[in-house]
């Protein structure tokens, strides 16, 4: 990331403040990635009862309760078939896609994470090889992509390979 900052020289200060220390480069915060930094260094939440009544765990090695339910939803996905973001959250009654997304970004490597998908049926960018080899495997119904489309990869068939929850075990989903 690259950050410019408009730094003045004591030649371009009001008279008032010739006399001070110039400004340095302006700091930029460690939380300044896409998604930030959810904890201190300690492992602790930041701010006094930060996550109360979040569902938020912060006992080493716990998942978050949410991150384990969307987990255990990402687990009872069909072979072949398919669930946005959105239908996640939908499905478990809580959240958004955004919730969703963070949530198989951080702890979704143990499930079928390509199972959980964008809504347009684009490929999961920078994972696109490997869960288009799972898609092929499991026979996830894809729609060819045009030639003038990048890299000519094929998109999923939405259509075809979204499930809806139907036919889910009763024992499973309850626990959910």
């Amino acid at each position: 990331m690259i950050l410019f900052v408009a730094v003045r020289t004591q030649g371009d200060r009001p008279d008032a403040l010739r006399n001070g220390p110039v400004a340095g480069p302006a700091e930029v915060s460690v939380a300044c990635g896409r998604m930030g930094r959810m904890r201190n260094d300690e492992g602790t939440s930041e701010g006094k009862d930060a996550g109360a009544g979040t569902g938020r765990s912060d006992g080493p090695g716990e998942l978050p309760e949410y991150a384990e339910r969307v987990l255990d939803v990402a687990e009872l996905i069909p072979s072949g078939r398919v669930m946005t973001y959105g239908d996640v959250a939908e499905w478990l009654g809580e959240g958004g896609p955004r919730q969703v997304g963070r949530a198989m970004a951080l702890y979704g490597g143990a499930v079928p994470w390509w199972r959980v998908v964008r809504s347009d049926g684009v490929l999961l960018p920078g994972h696109e090889l490997t869960a288009l080899g799972h898609y092929r495997e499991e026979g996830t119904p894809l729609r060819e992509a045009a030639r003038s489309a990048e890299g000519h990869l094929p998109r999923l068939d939405m259509k075809r390979a979204r499930w809806d929850g139907e036919g889910a075990d009763a024992g499973e989903v309850a626990h959910i």
